[in-house]
């Protein structure tokens, strides 16, 4: 996806966001329908949903659990967040390799990146997923950068992939979806642009910092 395209797509979520400004639909628990993922890869809203109980929201999204992402078809690689602020995967311990998906509501998770503990404060200190626009011609990236929750740029959705057999999710931005690329790596891209949208499991690392 290019980011002309993108972009476009940004100002119509941001009208649809003014006029259903009460918020996304819950139920009387008080959460928010799950997502589902079609075999195309685009989230929907799923028809029967119901909001998932605390005994029933998988731990690596509750934001109380730190993971590493690893890609279905990965192999021996995992996702890092690079020292130069950028997503991507390596085959070694290089960069921020800990995540928490934080739930926000409607399916969107603010996701942290931490360095593993190692005594120094800046370890416990997270940066969060942003999408990245690097230029017109470019394809979407995801970069390091403060969070903030109210952005939309990190509102991410993470939805269970239909078919994935153990438990895999696609990971989107508005109509954007990560993906692997073979010559430019992780890059955010509308389905149907290119190849399908990648699948990744959450492997739990134990219980999140302190701070979340």
């Amino acid at each position: 996806m290019t980011t002309s395209r993108w972009l476009a797509v940004a100002g119509l979520v941001a009208v649809a966001a003014g006029v259903g400004a009460c918020g996304p639909a819950t139920t009387e628990a008080g959460g928010s329908a799950p997502t589902t993922v079609s075999a195309s890869g685009s989230p929907t809203a799923s028809a029967a949903a119901t909001t998932p109980t605390s005994d029933k929201v998988p731990a690596e999204l509750s934001g109380t659990r730190q993971v590493t992402i690893v890609r279905v078809d990965g192999f021996e690689a995992g996702v890092t967040m690079t020292g130069d602020g950028r997503l991507a995967e390596v085959d070694d311990d290089s960069g921020r390799q800990l995540f928490v998906p934080t739930p926000l509501g409607g399916g969107a998770y603010l996701i942290k990146a931490y360095d593993r503990s190692n005594g120094h404060p800046s370890a416990d200190e997270p940066s969060c997923w942003q999408v990245d626009v690097p230029g017109q011609t470019q394809p979407l990236r995801v970069k390091a950068a403060p969070c903030d929750s109210n952005d939309p740029d990190q509102r991410f959705v993470i939805g269970i992939a239909a078919g994935a057999g153990a438990r895999a999710y696609t990971i989107s931005n508005k109509s954007a979806v990560l993906r692997y690329a073979p010559k430019a790596g992780l890059i955010l891209e509308e389905p149907g642009e290119g190849a399908p949208s990648s699948r990744f499991r959450l492997v739990d690392n134990g219980p999140a910092r302190a701070a979340d």
